[in-house]
């Protein structure tokens, strides 16, 4: 099957101060269509900002590198008309703080319509009938109310139930979902995700997931992507990365989270500070808080290394650490 998204040596620089400063660094993914993909890592990874790209909501004299091709279209190629049928068509977007990315002054049946009423051509009342209709599908049954309400009306998790129905309202291909479950509560959290990929597996779109949990990511998505730095570290099938971690950095991540079947003491923290793709060295950019970085780590820009029937990691040494990530290592940390 060919995909639906390619994402191409995707090289991204930001105007700051009267400079470009590097924000992504050679990224590269596909997505087939009905497939669900995860983007994952510390805040400044890089995720956000690839899914920005993606819809392209750049701020003015971003520099881009690379290819993003939307059903073999190249997205950078597409101007007017085009554009905005892919920005509010092809493609939707949930963004993690619904708060700030709904008018406080309009309200709710205004926000669910417009897309429909203008890229559809749906006449209003039809318009609102389909958006009551999306409401109860997202778990809120008192549509008719509800679309006259106004966002302050309405909690944190039903605002982003609204931004979901939004987000589906005109069936697009692909949704970017930004940590759409940030500011929710567990419960919530849980009924938000079920409602989104049970949407997205009847609609047959693809989606490309946002998170910082590792877990939530391989019970949502059939592959996760691991980025730090402005690139991306490792790609694999989501259950086999949280089991089986390629790169030093995911197994991190993988240790570093509390685990509620185990009692344990102090959770192992990553040393040193993240890192953002400007200031990374030369060489491997997680190579300062490794304790697997070796010479040659610092020396060259490793590059992404396919496991035939695995998946993708970006480390010199993943053949002789493969199966010691999670076991401890030693043994001077895999014979350094």
């Amino acid at each position: 099957m060919s995909a639906l998204l390619e994402v191409e040596g995707l090289n991204v620089h930001l105007p700051v101060d009267g400079s470009l400063r590097r924000v992504l660094h050679d990224v590269s993914f596909t997505l087939e269509a009905g497939k669900a993909l995860g983007l994952v890592g510390e805040s400044g990874s890089g995720k956000s900002m690839t899914v920005r790209t993606i819809a392209r909501l750049l701020p003015q004299g971003a520099k881009v590198d690379g290819h993003i091709r939307f059903d073999g279209t190249d997205v950078f190629d597409l101007r007017s008309e085009a554009l905005r049928r892919y920005r509010s068509g092809d493609v939707s977007m949930i963004f993690q703080d619904p708060r700030s990315h709904t008018n406080p002054v309009r309200r709710i049946g205004d926000f669910l319509t417009e897309a429909m009423r203008i890229n559809g051509k749906v006449p209003a009342r039809e318009a609102s009938r389909r958006a009551i209709d999306l409401l109860a599908e997202v778990g809120i049954h008192d549509g008719e109310r509800r679309m006259r309400q106004y966002p302050h009306e309405l909690s944190g998790g039903l605002l982003q139930r609204v931004m979901i129905a939004a987000s589906v309202a005109v069936r697009p291909r692909l949704i970017l979902a930004d940590e759409p479950t940030t500011a929710l509560d567990v419960t919530t959290q849980a009924e938000v995700m079920g409602i989104l990929g049970r949407l997205q597996r009847e609609y047959g779109m693809a989606m490309l997931f946002i998170t910082h949990d590792l877990e939530l990511a391989a019970a949502s998505c059939d592959e996760t992507i691991v980025l730090y730095a402005g690139g991306i570290v490792e790609r694999q099938q989501s259950k086999r990365l949280h089991d089986d971690p390629l790169h030093p950095y995911t197994a991190a991540l993988v240790q570093a989270r509390p685990d509620i079947d185990h009692t344990t003491g102090r959770l192992p923290a990553i040393p040193g500070n993240p890192t953002s793709a400007y200031e990374a060295p030369d060489g491997c950019a997680f190579a300062p808080r490794c304790r697997f970085a070796q010479d040659r780590c610092r020396q060259a820009f490793p590059p992404l290394l396919t496991i035939d029937g695995i998946g993708a990691s970006r480390c010199l040494r993943t053949d002789e650490l493969r199966g010691t990530l999670l076991a401890g290592a030693t043994t001077e940390e895999v014979t350094q």
